[in-house]
């Protein structure tokens, strides 16, 4: 469905896409955004002053998802990358529900993949999306003879946007997760979580170079891009950039981010309006 605020513009391709997280995960999506679909500009917003989402109730996502989507349509977005897995498993269709705008989430392109390739597969997740069951059942609606283990990872996400990547710790923090998939004799690993391919040196080490390894930001912007066409609003010009924002500390996200990106980003806060939706 398109904005009707943009009903009448001769440029709506132009707009840009919005993308958000809880921090620096969302970020994998971008990059994924510049790789597959150069032509197109995007917003990027990282809610870093509420990070991490994983241990959240659905009540508590549901008003930050609303008040991040009530600040992106306001911005002048043409379609919504929800860059948050936790978020994606729990609010995404009353979100949908809710805005004038495509909202696409990353958990059904990711399993999808997953159940093309895989028939024994772990997921890492974190706990809020492993306890939803959302892999897992979008997995089994598309291969039933799929096996599906799931694991809820609360300690990745702080290490990641703490830049923890190398540190021993991790290594040891990693193994202990990962540790009761590799026993299961998985085939295939799901990244549940979008900051989770920042921990891809650490995998490469302890899991087997047969196991094959799904960032379902690869197929989540692969799903956008039909979705652009089916709508008629790919961006036709050459010319695009990147806009970030976060809700808290801007030094922080932005030496998180340069690593990421390989370039430092121009970064604004931003306070987000407390929308009081009806229930």
């Amino acid at each position: 469905m398109v904005n009707p605020a943009y009903r009448g513009l001769e440029r709506f391709d132009s707009l840009p896409i919005g993308v958000f997280d809880s921090g620096l995960g969302g970020l994998t999506v971008l990059r994924e955004l510049h790789r597959q679909l150069p032509y197109e500009s995007a917003v990027y917003f990282g809610d870093t002053a509420r990070v991490p989402y994983g241990d959240r109730s659905e009540a508590e996502l549901l008003q930050f998802v609303r008040e991040i989507m009530t600040w992106m349509t306001q911005s002048g977005v043409k379609m919504v990358l929800m860059a948050c897995n936790t978020s994606s498993a729990t609010v995404l269709e009353q979100i949908q529900a809710e805005f004038p705008v495509p909202v696409l989430g990353i958990v059904l392109p990711g399993a999808r993949a997953a159940a093309r390739q895989g028939q024994r597969i772990g997921v890492i997740a974190t706990p809020t999306t492993a306890a939803s069951n959302a892999y897992r059942q979008a997995i089994a609606e598309a291969n039933p003879a799929a096996l599906v283990w799931q694991v809820g990872c609360p300690e990745f996400v702080p290490l990641i946007e703490q830049n923890r990547v190398s540190d021993p710790q991790t290594v040891s923090v990693v193994r202990q997760y990962i540790g009761p998939l590799i026993a299961k004799k998985i085939d295939t690993l799901v990244y549940g979580c979008t900051h989770y391919p920042y921990l891809e040196p650490v995998l490469r080490q302890l899991l087997s170079p047969l196991i094959r390894k799904i960032d379902p930001a690869v197929h989540m912007v692969a799903a956008a891009a039909k979705e652009l066409d089916a709508l008629g609003i790919r961006s036709s010009t050459t010319m695009s950039t990147s806009r970030f924002y976060v809700s808290g500390n801007v030094r922080q996200f932005q030496q998180g981010a340069s690593g990421w990106l390989g370039y430092r980003p121009d970064t604004q806060q931003v306070v987000l309006p407390k929308t009081v939706f009806q229930t």
